[in-house]
């Protein structure tokens, strides 16, 4: 694990039990500042910065080099050292310089904490000290010329994209809620075209409409990071992609681009706004939700296309219920089951078969596309015994299913950092999905044809889509977020080309680690105020993980965006070691990729746990193989051997699911330890940062929040962070 892998981990535990060394004197205190609460929250995120770092080089000498320190003597000046710029800053602060261009050290803290609370101040310091510790070893005086300047300056986005910007486009904004008709009508325009692209969140969406295309005669490709088919002699007429494949160089009669609200998403916002600002097409038809209007006409004004708002009601009513259905036995016909692990999912189908006597489908994210589509068809038919869905938020995008009740059997989710709640429009969206407007055997007899997502059908009088969930416990949250509205979407995601990229790497010396120079970009790049900057942890650790291996920038940009995890970064490594070498690719010339895993007899495994966790990495490991074969042809070569390992990969992880039995004490208990460790988050957080945009005279009250967050933690004195650091 990297040392930000380790800090991301760590720190939020460990910042809050710091006590105090009685060996230190306690100097006198310092006037109380305007940012005192706010600065604590920092120290002890500092702290726990340095410890871990500390940590990981009593492990490992050199697992800090990316950092550009080569020891703890130097982990140590320079901790002493940002100590003393971070106190400057909220010295700044306190005489009220707040500003990016002031103050930008502080208003990337006070900015971390607004849009991303405790986790996203530990991410900012993080990327703060890493780019102040290689700022001696790695300064170019060029990254602040005037072209140096213009590079990192990405005001204006929309001109990254010349040959779109020279088509006067229309875009049709369908919003609404769950169930209303928005998506249909988009699909309609682009089945009218002469030539069109559907952009989706996910590979089943993407095949969703990919069927739906083909099956009306269009010869339309499928475009997917790990699969993309491609008719034969194929001259460009239709595709179905996820959105990061969004075709940006052909000029299209219709795009559509769906769930137009994940422009703001974190992580991949940037995914969004690259394929509204880039994509060819005439007309342009975005559906989504209601709180993205404002950003997608200022959008439009903007850069000069005309934004026609479409606007729909719900096709059938949705309310929640006063009551939780507390046991499965308590269950109905054509009742959904939501969680958020596909163990538990799979434990819950078996205990709900074992409680009713009735048949469970099931659908999550990573299942096959065509398996999903058959779980859909078994639970939507309604002359068979598939009386109940297991399902995980997959159902809150696509698939088109006869929900009578959406019940909630959990309300947080890993993040792969920790469990976190369910934000409001993740429940809404979710929830949405109850009362869907057609008859099971409609659904079931026009599946292979729908929509993804709402059928436009008459109104007529239904009894309402209820939502509750299956924990007491519970239901008050679920209820309240359907009482409230969702923030509004204020800023689109934003990453910089992989062009861009490479420019900004030549005016770094040789050898500047690239992740050296993502934190670089990170903090010099200048965004106006309907967009930010998504997380780059990712790239991050990307860069690092291939680093030492020489191989031009060119191909390092590629790598930036493989699908990888924590868990399969190792694997990634020896990936990356074929292309340096430009050999060695086959898959089974691949040393750590476990393909033994599947020579072993399921039934003679012990631990059953670890056998599946083996699955499922070598199942990500080969998927990210899928995604490099479609990149470097030349170098792995085992495509077809690939697929063929991925369904045996499938079969075995299923078979496994298929096992595990559901103990409803075990899962109590669980659950109950992950609601305790969410409730204490939310009293430690309150819950009171509002998404209001950072440096305007309403914005959040951090000290206020921060001197809440610090209720019960034990003070560590007045003095000054240099101090506090020296301690760690």
């Amino acid at each position: 694990m990297s040392a930000f892998q380790r800090h991301e981990r760590s720190c939020s535990e460990t910042a809050r039990s710091f006590p105090h060394p009685a060996t230190f004197p306690k100097p006198p205190p310092s006037p109380p500042d305007t940012y005192h609460h706010f600065r604590l929250l920092v120290q002890r995120h500092l702290q726990a910065l340095i410890r871990s770092l500390r940590d990981v080089l009593e492990e490992n000498p050199d697992a800090l080099r990316h950092f550009a320190l080569d020891g703890p003597v130097q982990l140590h000046t320079c901790a002493t050292n940002f100590a003393k710029t971070v106190d400057a800053s909220f010295g700044l602060a306190s005489s009220g310089t707040t500003t990016r261009s002031e103050n930008p050290l502080f208003w990337g803290l006070r900015h971390g904490f607004v849009r991303g609370n405790t986790n996203g101040l530990a991410r900012e310091i993080t990327y703060a000290f890493r780019c102040f510790a290689g700022e001696s070893k790695y300064y170019t005086p060029l990254i602040g010329s005037r072209s140096g300047k213009e590079l990192t300056d990405f005001r204006f986005p929309h001109e990254w994209f010349p040959a779109t910007r020279a088509i006067h486009r229309t875009v049709h904004l369908h919003v609404g809620p769950t169930n209303s008709g928005k998506t249909y009508n988009a699909l309609k325009a682009l089945e009218t075209a002469r030539t069109g692209v559907y952009a989706g969140p996910l590979r089943l969406l993407a095949h969703e409409v990919y069927t739906r295309l083909t099956n009306k005669g269009k010869r339309c490709a499928l475009l997917t990071g790990e699969e993309q088919r491609i008719p034969e002699d194929f001259q460009f007429m239709f595709a179905a992609c996820t959105v990061e494949m969004t075709p940006l160089n052909d000029e299209l009669d219709v795009a559509v681009i769906d769930e137009i609200q994940m422009i703001g998403d974190e992580d991949r916002g940037f995914a969004w706004a690259q394929a509204f600002l880039g994509v060819q097409a005439r007309e342009v038809h975005l559906c989504g939700e209601e709180r993205t209007v404002d950003l997608i006409q200022n959008l439009c004004q903007r850069i000069g296309d005309t934004c026609v708002v479409h606007r729909y009601q719900r096709l059938s009513p949705l309310q929640t219920m006063r009551r939780s259905i507390g046991d499965l036995k308590n269950l109905e016909q054509g009742d959904a089951v939501v969680s958020f692990s596909r163990v538990n999912l799979h434990a819950l189908k078996a205990g709900i078969e074992k409680t009713t006597g009735k048949r469970c489908a099931i659908v999550y994210g990573s299942l096959p596309p065509e398996t999903r589509s058959e779980q859909a068809n078994l639970f939507n038919d309604p002359n068979n015994e598939y009386d109940y869905l297991v399902a995980s938020d997959a159902i809150g995008m696509g698939l088109n299913l006869e929900i009578k009740r959406v019940i909630f059997e959990a309300i947080t989710k890993f993040d792969g950092t920790m469990h976190r709640d369910l934000g409001i429009p993740d429940i809404k969206q979710i929830g949405g999905r109850a009362g869907r407007f057609r008859s099971a055997a409609h659904a079931a007899k026009t599946s292979s044809a729908a929509a993804p997502s709402e059928q436009a059908v008459e109104r007529s009088e239904k009894p309402p889509g209820l939502v509750t969930t299956l924990d007491p416990r519970h239901l008050e949250r679920i209820q309240e977020a359907f009482e409230k509205e969702s923030p509004q979407i204020k800023m689109a995601g934003l990453l910089p080309p992989a062009s861009m990229i490479e420019e900004i790497y030549a005016l770094f010396p040789p050898k500047t680690p690239l992740s050296h120079i993502l934190v670089k970009i990170r903090q010099l790049a200048k965004v106006s105020d309907e967009f930010f900057l998504c997380d780059i942890k990712e790239w991050i650790e990307v860069a690092d993980a291939i680093e030492d291996l020489p191989m031009p920038i060119h191909d390092k940009c590629t790598l930036l965006n493989a699908p990888v995890s924590r868990d399969t970064m190792s694997i990634l490594t020896e990936f990356a070691k074929c292309i340096s070498l430009k050999k060695g690719g086959h898959l089974l010339e691949i040393e750590k990729l476990d393909l033994e895993v599947l020579d072993v007899d399921p039934k003679e495994v012990d631990q059953p746990r670890r056998y599946l966790e083996r699955l499922e990495l070598v199942h990500k490991a080969v998927t990210l193989y899928l995604w490099l074969t479609y990149r470097y042809q030349g170098i792995f070569t085992s495509q077809a051997l690939a697929f063929h390992v991925k369904k045996q990969l499938e079969d075995r992880i299923n078979q496994q699911l298929e096992r595990v039995d559901y103990r409803p004490e075990r899962r109590a208990a669980v659950a109950r330890r992950i609601d305790e460790a969410a409730a204490k988050r939310r009293q430690e957080q309150g819950e009171v940062l509002p998404d209001l945009a950072v440096g305007s005279s309403d914005g959040p009250d951090v000290e206020a929040i921060s001197a809440h967050i610090l209720e019960g933690i034990p003070e560590g004195g007045e003095e000054p962070m240099t101090q506090q650091v020296a301690k760690a």
